[in-house]
Protein backbone atom coordinates (compact mmCIF):
# COMPACT_ATOMS: atom_id res chain seq x y z
CA UNK A 1 0.00 0.00 0.00
CA UNK A 2 1.14 3.43 -0.87
CA UNK A 3 2.30 5.66 2.06
CA UNK A 4 2.47 9.31 2.33
CA UNK A 5 5.58 10.18 4.21
CA UNK A 6 7.10 13.75 5.03
CA UNK A 7 10.71 13.90 6.05
CA UNK A 8 12.01 16.98 7.89
CA UNK A 9 15.55 17.98 6.66
CA UNK A 10 14.78 16.09 3.17
CA UNK A 11 17.71 18.19 1.49
CA UNK A 12 20.61 16.38 1.65
CA UNK A 13 22.43 13.31 3.63
CA UNK A 14 20.45 10.86 5.17
CA UNK A 15 17.02 12.76 4.94
CA UNK A 16 17.16 12.97 0.92
CA UNK A 17 18.68 9.59 0.85
CA UNK A 18 15.77 8.27 2.40
CA UNK A 19 13.54 10.49 0.60
CA UNK A 20 14.89 8.86 -2.82
CA UNK A 21 14.92 5.34 -1.59
CA UNK A 22 11.20 5.58 -0.60
CA UNK A 23 9.86 7.51 -3.34
CA UNK A 24 11.80 4.68 -6.05
CA UNK A 25 9.64 2.08 -3.89
CA UNK A 26 6.45 4.06 -4.94
CA UNK A 27 5.37 5.88 -1.78
CA UNK A 28 4.61 9.75 -1.95
CA UNK A 29 7.35 11.74 -0.23
CA UNK A 30 6.88 15.26 1.05
CA UNK A 31 9.55 17.06 1.67
CA UNK A 32 11.17 19.91 3.98
CA UNK A 33 14.20 22.14 4.47
CA UNK A 34 15.45 25.75 4.81
CA UNK A 35 16.83 26.49 1.66
CA UNK A 36 14.17 27.05 -1.46
CA UNK A 37 16.85 26.49 -4.12
CA UNK A 38 17.85 23.28 -1.82
CA UNK A 39 14.13 22.17 -2.19
CA UNK A 40 14.07 22.63 -5.68
CA UNK A 41 16.94 20.46 -6.19
CA UNK A 42 15.98 17.65 -4.49
CA UNK A 43 12.84 17.64 -5.85
CA UNK A 44 14.37 17.71 -9.29
CA UNK A 45 16.25 14.48 -8.11
CA UNK A 46 13.25 12.78 -7.31
CA UNK A 47 11.57 13.17 -10.47
CA UNK A 48 9.60 16.80 -10.02
CA UNK A 49 5.81 16.85 -9.14
CA UNK A 50 7.02 16.59 -5.29
CA UNK A 51 5.03 18.52 -2.95
CA UNK A 52 7.73 20.71 -1.07
CA UNK A 53 7.68 23.05 2.00
CA UNK A 54 10.14 25.50 3.49
CA UNK A 55 10.54 26.31 7.12
CA UNK A 56 13.27 27.07 9.53
CA UNK A 57 12.53 24.68 12.02
CA UNK A 58 14.67 26.74 14.78
CA UNK A 59 11.44 29.01 14.64
CA UNK A 60 8.67 27.13 16.46
CA UNK A 61 6.16 29.98 14.71
CA UNK A 62 7.60 28.85 11.24
CA UNK A 63 7.54 24.77 12.46
CA UNK A 64 3.46 25.83 13.64
CA UNK A 65 3.16 27.69 10.45
CA UNK A 66 4.64 24.18 8.65
CA UNK A 67 2.14 21.82 10.21
CA UNK A 68 -0.79 24.18 9.07
CA UNK A 69 0.22 24.10 5.68
CA UNK A 70 0.50 20.30 6.00
CA UNK A 71 -2.54 19.72 7.28
CA UNK A 72 -4.35 22.18 4.57
CA UNK A 73 -3.13 20.64 1.78
CA UNK A 74 -3.07 16.89 2.79
CA UNK A 75 -5.24 14.85 4.20
CA UNK A 76 -3.08 12.17 5.48
CA UNK A 77 0.40 11.69 6.94
CA UNK A 78 0.86 7.80 7.29
CA UNK A 79 4.14 8.24 8.37
CA UNK A 80 6.46 11.85 9.81
CA UNK A 81 10.37 11.28 10.09
CA UNK A 82 11.52 13.89 12.17
CA UNK A 83 14.90 13.74 10.68
CA UNK A 84 15.97 17.47 10.83
CA UNK A 85 18.85 18.06 13.25
CA UNK A 86 21.51 20.35 14.48
CA UNK A 87 25.23 19.66 16.21
CA UNK A 88 27.51 22.52 15.46
CA UNK A 89 26.60 25.72 14.24
CA UNK A 90 28.25 29.68 14.12
CA UNK A 91 25.16 31.02 16.59
CA UNK A 92 24.09 27.94 18.78
CA UNK A 93 22.44 30.78 20.51
CA UNK A 94 18.92 32.07 19.62
CA UNK A 95 17.73 35.77 20.00
CA UNK A 96 15.42 33.99 22.60
CA UNK A 97 18.42 32.94 24.74
CA UNK A 98 17.62 29.52 23.53
CA UNK A 99 19.89 26.90 22.32
CA UNK A 100 19.42 26.03 18.57
CA UNK A 101 20.15 22.23 18.96
CA UNK A 102 17.09 21.70 22.02
CA UNK A 103 15.12 23.85 19.60
CA UNK A 104 15.39 21.99 16.40
CA UNK A 105 15.98 18.56 17.91
CA UNK A 106 13.49 18.27 20.54
CA UNK A 107 10.93 20.93 20.83
CA UNK A 108 9.86 21.68 16.61
CA UNK A 109 8.89 17.88 16.32
CA UNK A 110 7.12 18.04 19.77
CA UNK A 111 5.28 20.98 17.57
CA UNK A 112 5.54 19.81 13.90
CA UNK A 113 4.14 15.83 15.75
CA UNK A 114 1.50 16.97 17.63
CA UNK A 115 -0.13 19.39 15.23
CA UNK A 116 -0.22 16.86 12.89
CA UNK A 117 -1.52 14.10 14.71
CA UNK A 118 -5.39 14.74 13.35
CA UNK A 119 -4.26 13.23 9.99
CA UNK A 120 -2.25 10.74 11.19
CA UNK A 121 -3.77 7.07 10.95
CA UNK A 122 -3.51 4.53 14.06
CA UNK A 123 -1.14 2.71 11.86
CA UNK A 124 0.69 5.64 11.17
CA UNK A 125 4.30 6.43 12.37
CA UNK A 126 6.52 8.71 13.90
CA UNK A 127 10.12 7.99 13.46
CA UNK A 128 12.25 10.53 15.86
CA UNK A 129 16.26 11.07 14.70
CA UNK A 130 18.09 10.09 17.94
CA UNK A 131 21.93 9.44 18.15
CA UNK A 132 24.05 6.79 20.12
CA UNK A 133 25.30 10.26 22.04
CA UNK A 134 23.17 10.61 24.75
CA UNK A 135 23.09 12.70 27.87
CA UNK A 136 21.06 13.27 31.01
CA UNK A 137 18.53 16.35 30.58
CA UNK A 138 19.26 19.72 32.24
CA UNK A 139 16.26 21.09 31.95
CA UNK A 140 17.48 24.67 32.76
CA UNK A 141 19.67 24.00 29.72
CA UNK A 142 16.04 22.73 27.74
CA UNK A 143 14.63 25.86 28.86
CA UNK A 144 17.70 28.27 27.33
CA UNK A 145 18.74 29.54 30.97
CA UNK A 146 21.83 27.73 30.87
CA UNK A 147 24.66 27.11 27.67
CA UNK A 148 26.22 24.10 26.94
CA UNK A 149 29.10 23.00 24.76
CA UNK A 150 28.19 21.61 21.11
CA UNK A 151 28.23 18.09 22.24
CA UNK A 152 26.39 18.53 25.59
CA UNK A 153 23.37 20.47 24.24
CA UNK A 154 23.74 17.64 21.20
CA UNK A 155 23.89 15.05 23.63
CA UNK A 156 20.98 16.10 25.68
CA UNK A 157 18.96 17.34 22.78
CA UNK A 158 18.78 13.77 21.68
CA UNK A 159 18.17 12.39 25.22
CA UNK A 160 15.20 14.66 25.32
CA UNK A 161 13.57 13.56 21.86
CA UNK A 162 13.94 10.04 23.18
CA UNK A 163 12.31 10.41 26.39
CA UNK A 164 9.11 12.32 24.30
CA UNK A 165 9.05 9.38 21.92
CA UNK A 166 8.17 7.36 24.87
CA UNK A 167 6.06 9.60 27.03
CA UNK A 168 3.88 10.36 23.41
CA UNK A 169 3.89 6.47 22.99
CA UNK A 170 2.29 6.16 26.72
CA UNK A 171 -0.16 8.61 25.88
CA UNK A 172 -1.16 7.37 22.41
CA UNK A 173 -1.38 3.31 23.32
CA UNK A 174 -4.03 2.93 20.48
CA UNK A 175 -1.38 4.65 17.64
CA UNK A 176 -0.11 5.89 15.74
CA UNK A 177 3.63 4.80 17.06
CA UNK A 178 6.61 7.01 18.27
CA UNK A 179 9.89 5.37 17.63
CA UNK A 180 13.01 6.97 18.46
CA UNK A 181 15.88 5.97 16.21
CA UNK A 182 19.93 6.27 16.28
CA UNK A 183 20.14 5.88 12.94
CA UNK A 184 23.68 5.13 12.92
CA UNK A 185 27.00 6.52 14.32
CA UNK A 186 29.32 9.13 11.73
CA UNK A 187 27.15 8.38 8.91
CA UNK A 188 28.27 10.93 5.80
CA UNK A 189 26.12 13.71 6.15
CA UNK A 190 26.58 16.96 6.47
CA UNK A 191 26.44 17.26 10.29
CA UNK A 192 29.21 14.47 11.00
CA UNK A 193 31.31 15.99 8.14
CA UNK A 194 31.35 19.68 9.65
CA UNK A 195 31.39 18.92 12.96
CA UNK A 196 33.94 15.69 13.58
CA UNK A 197 35.79 16.64 10.00
CA UNK A 198 35.53 12.58 9.01
CA UNK A 199 33.85 11.63 6.22
CA UNK A 200 31.72 9.37 7.95
CA UNK A 201 30.09 5.86 6.98
CA UNK A 202 27.88 5.00 3.95
CA UNK A 203 24.64 6.75 4.24
CA UNK A 204 22.55 3.90 3.13
CA UNK A 205 23.14 2.58 6.48
CA UNK A 206 21.02 5.44 8.20
CA UNK A 207 18.33 5.14 5.45
CA UNK A 208 18.07 1.84 5.24
CA UNK A 209 16.61 1.53 8.74
CA UNK A 210 14.47 4.73 8.68
CA UNK A 211 12.56 3.16 5.76
CA UNK A 212 12.65 -0.15 7.50
CA UNK A 213 11.32 1.54 10.78
CA UNK A 214 8.65 3.84 8.66
CA UNK A 215 7.33 0.37 6.97
CA UNK A 216 8.33 -2.48 7.76
CA UNK A 217 5.96 -5.00 9.78
CA UNK A 218 8.76 -6.03 11.96
CA UNK A 219 8.19 -2.98 14.09
CA UNK A 220 4.08 -2.30 13.98
CA UNK A 221 4.39 -3.02 17.44
CA UNK A 222 7.82 -1.07 18.51
CA UNK A 223 5.73 2.41 20.06
CA UNK A 224 7.52 3.71 22.60
CA UNK A 225 11.48 2.14 22.07
CA UNK A 226 14.51 3.19 20.67
CA UNK A 227 16.24 1.54 18.03
CA UNK A 228 19.97 1.63 18.14
CA UNK A 229 21.37 0.78 14.65
CA UNK A 230 25.19 0.83 15.67
CA UNK A 231 23.98 -2.80 17.45
CA UNK A 232 21.31 -3.40 15.13
CA UNK A 233 18.78 -4.22 18.17
CA UNK A 234 16.74 -1.94 20.52
CA UNK A 235 18.19 -0.24 23.50
CA UNK A 236 17.41 0.88 27.22
CA UNK A 237 15.33 3.70 27.84
CA UNK A 238 15.88 5.05 31.25
CA UNK A 239 12.79 6.52 31.88
CA UNK A 240 13.82 8.05 34.96
CA UNK A 241 13.80 12.03 33.68
CA UNK A 242 11.04 11.13 30.94
CA UNK A 243 8.22 12.73 33.27
CA UNK A 244 9.95 16.04 33.87
CA UNK A 245 11.75 16.06 30.16
CA UNK A 246 7.96 15.70 28.81
CA UNK A 247 6.89 18.88 31.03
CA UNK A 248 9.23 20.61 30.09
CA UNK A 249 9.04 20.22 26.42
CA UNK A 250 5.31 20.93 26.37
CA UNK A 251 5.65 23.82 27.98
CA UNK A 252 8.44 25.39 25.95
CA UNK A 253 7.15 24.29 22.43
CA UNK A 254 3.80 26.56 23.00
Amino acid sequence: MTKTILITGSTDGIGLLTAKTLADKGHTVILHGRSADKLALAAQQLGGGVATYQADLSSLEETAKLAEAVTTNHDRIDVLINNAGVYKTPNPILPDGQDVRFVVNTLAPHVLTTALLPIMPSDGRIINLSSAAQAPVDLAALAGDKHLDDMGAYAQSKRGITLWSAQMAAAHPEGPAFIAANPGSLLASKMVKEGFGVAGNDLQIGAGILCRLSLDADFADASGRYWDNDAGGFGHIDLGQAKSVMEAIASLAH
